[in-house]
């Protein structure tokens, strides 16, 4: 017993001293051990899902699936043209055809019979190969029948407020009609489309082809036997993609260009943009510009992808003027417009940054304003309902006009759905235009918008007639209107031509408030209600930026027409402040309080907002429901849930128990050439130009703030679409 005891002291000794000397050793062991554990266990995982992979035994002969199988990887081919001459339409039913021999369905689409709105992102799980054969007509413009499609995917793809993964999971060919005698414009419209839909995550399942109508250019000798050629290659890869096999990705993607290096890779990629069965060549020649847009000389323009990776070496998002005034020039070059700005020395200074932006829909007016169309105004001219404007206060959307006459502004907030590309200030320091030649061009380049929407599937013709005459101008659009120095010339230029005005400032600059002739409805963004919150979520350049803010409240309480304080709710940022949110209202006592859901407006180096920050808007209600409690003065009048928003109005907007927060327009024109004619002797208040909340628009209604007159649209998938107002 003795000797087991001594035996056993001697080992557990041993043990101890291992343990003391070595125990990283052991733990080095242990680690290596669970290692391996995990390798074989996933390498023989692996292999089982090998074995279960369905064979090739019952492939049909000509390579599709038969319509039993477990999975099928292609539903159905559609085919979409854009033809001038008929051409490209012919083709499209030759295509079908071809396709129809495979066993597959198949569906050839008129573009101008198609809502690439609604239609495109329901093929992202359609597990459909869409295929778009369109022609560059004349000085590179996209056949009559493709001018809509082409518009709305331009507008898609440069558009911040539309996710870059609107389109992931459709999968598409593209080939192009043109002729290459017209060396500036040669298939452009194919190249432009085949780029849009890669901005927006659709997969190519091939390299773009062209077809040339030059014989003498042409690859194969006519136009024709281009696409002939390119039809066999697409038959191919379609058969090869109905077994079940994908072309992986190889290399690193850019600019749109799928670069191979190393050895392919054994295993299939869901990311299927490769080179499939065109040469290297072919890949490299993918996004080949044309030549207007190499064109050198002084006056060329860089590159809508090239200017990207410039404003990246910039520090992303953060562009800073320093000495200087900048012009802006807009450039139409076949659709794209692209602008950017060129900072001009202030004497011999030579300390100006270098200014570029690219504005994704804009139109740009002149040296410093701007004008866009808004989706309301779009959704409005199809019937599908107006923004929260026409839900709070009877504006019609269709005929709102949605603009600024500065683009700078002196906040970088962030929610700014510009990602802070635009310019940044305290003061004007830039060349200014006149107010007239802004309001001629705004409702030009607005008016020439909207008569793109002419024969436009679901687009209401008597809307769109209406909608040419231009009721409403929201000044909101970015940046600080109230900064431009004759901005009060200009409301009342807009006013003479009958035009209403919503007007939103950030609340930084009390005495031009003060200045301000009286508009239709003026804002104010309340963003935060304390300092520290403030400087968080707007990040106002100003360094007095908290008296400023509250000088501007006051200000506000100052005036005799519509004023609305503008709460944007950002969850874990804002939403916990209630009792200093009811001490601001106190300050500035404005008619209205709308409400709103923070929008997310995508990723962005210049904010760390992600769709967390974005309250439900049940989230919103329950906000405005215990902000009201602390305001006795204040009721519930409206919602509009399609924009996560809800107005707050004052009592004296409840009259005999009715909600009067709509505005009677004519009224209103009525005061202000009373006032103008008067010198200003002759004053008006708000509650003179109210009228009666229609039943459908007030909070608690069935609706939830949607006009009855329209039909709500519900997208199928409402993740990908991450845009708003």
């Amino acid at each position: 017993l003795d000797v087991s005891m001594d035996m056993w002291s001697y080992f557990h000794t041993c043990l101890v001293s291992i343990w003391q000397m070595d125990r990283f050793c052991i733990y080095s062991a242990v680690a290596l051990g669970i290692t391996l554990w995990i390798v074989i266990l996933f390498t023989t995982t692996r292999a089982k899902r090998k074995v279960t992979e369905p064979g090739t035994s019952d492939k049909l002969g000509n390579g599709c699936a038969p319509r039993q199988a477990q999975r099928i990887h292609v539903a159905g081919v559609k085919i979409f043209y854009g033809s001038q001459t008929g051409t490209a339409k012919r083709f499209a039913k030759a295509l079908a055809e071809a396709v129809f021999s495979l066993n597959l369905p198949v569906e050839v689409i008129n573009m101008e019979d198609y809502d690439p709105e609604d239609g495109l992102v329901e093929e992202t799980s359609s597990r459909n190969i869409c295929v778009f054969l369109v022609a560059t007509y004349t000085e590179g413009q996209p056949p009559e029948s493709a001018v809509w499609f082409c518009k709305w995917l331009e507008e898609a793809a440069n558009d911040f407020r539309v996710g870059k993964s609107f389109l992931q999971g459709l999968r598409y060919a593209v080939f192009g009609l043109g002729n290459s005698a017209y060396v500036d414009h040669y298939n452009t419209v194919a190249r432009r489309m085949d780029r849009w839909l890669w901005m927006l995550s659709a997969s190519r399942i091939m390299a773009r082809a062209e077809g040339d109508c030059n014989v003498a250019q042409s690859k194969h000798g006519s136009i024709e036997a281009d696409f002939e050629a390119w039809k066999d290659k697409f038959l191919t890869r379609l058969q090869a993609l109905c077994r079940g096999e994908k072309k992986p990705c190889r290399g690193k993607c850019k600019k749109g260009k799928c670069k191979t290096s190393g050895k392919q890779s054994k295993e299939s990629s869901d990311h299927e943009h490769g080179t499939s069965e065109q040469d290297n060549t072919e890949a490299e020649e993918l996004f080949e510009t044309s030549s207007e847009e190499e064109a050198g000389g002084t006056d060329s323009v860089i590159d809508v992808e090239d200017l990207g990776n410039i404003m990246g070496r910039m520090t992303k998002a953060k562009v800073l003027l320093l000495e200087g005034v900048w012009n802006v020039h807009s450039v139409n070059h076949s659709g794209y417009h692209l602008v950017y700005f060129m900072c001009q020395f202030l004497q011999a200074k030579l300390s100006c940054l270098m200014i570029c932006a690219l504005f994704s829909g804009y139109k740009l007016i002149g040296s410093h304003s701007g004008v866009k169309l808004c989706r309301w105004t779009k959704s409005m001219l199809r019937g599908r309902g107006g923004c929260y404007k026409h839900t709070f206060y009877g504006i019609e959307s269709h005929r709102c006009m949605e603009a600024t006459p500065s683009l700078a502004c002196a906040n970088k907030c962030v929610f700014c759905w510009r990602h802070h590309t635009n310019p940044v200030g305290t003061e004007w320091r830039w060349r200014m235009d006149q107010p007239e030649q802004i309001l001629q061009e705004a409702l030009e380049k607005h008016q020439n918008m909207i008569r793109q929407f002419k024969g436009v599937s679901g687009v209401k013709a008597a809307r769109l007639e209406e909608a040419l005459a231009v009721k409403h101008c929201a000044l909101s659009l970015v940046g600080e209107p109230i900064m431009y120095p004759h901005i009060n010339q200009l409301v009342r230029l807009l006013h003479q031509h009958g035009i209403s005005t919503f007007l939103v400032t950030n609340a930084q600059f009390p005495e031009e408030i003060r200045r301000l002739e009286p508009v239709t409805q003026l804002y104010v963004s309340v963003d935060a209600s304390t300092k520290e919150s403030l400087k968080r979520i707007d990040r106002p350049l100003f360094k007095d930026f908290w008296q400023r803010f509250l000088d501007s409240l006051k200000a506000l309480a100052e005036k005799q027409q519509r004023t609305v304080y503008r709460l944007t709710l950002v969850k874990a940022w804002n939403v916990d402040e209630l009792k200093a949110y009811a001490d601001l209202i106190s300050l500035g006592k404005p008619d209205f309080v709308e409400v709103k859901g923070v929008t997310y407006c995508g990723e962005s180096s210049a904010s760390s907002l992600t769709m967390a920050n974005v309250p439900w808007h049940g989230e919103v209600l329950s906000f405005v429901q215990e902000l009201v409690q602390l305001l006795p003065d204040y009721g519930i009048a409206c919602e509009h849930e399609h924009s996560n928003c809800l107005l707050m109005a004052h009592s004296k907007f409840q009259v005999d128990g009715e909600w009067r927060t709509w505005i009677d327009y004519g009224r209103f024109q009525e005061l202000v050439r009373e006032h103008e004619r008067s010198g200003g002797a002759r004053t008006f208040t708000a509650a003179e130009y109210t009228a009666r909340t229609p039943p459908w628009a007030l909070f608690g209604a069935k609706e939830r703030g949607f006009d009855p007159l329209d039909v709500r649209f519900q997208r199928k998938n409402k993740a990908r679409d991450t845009s708003g107002c």
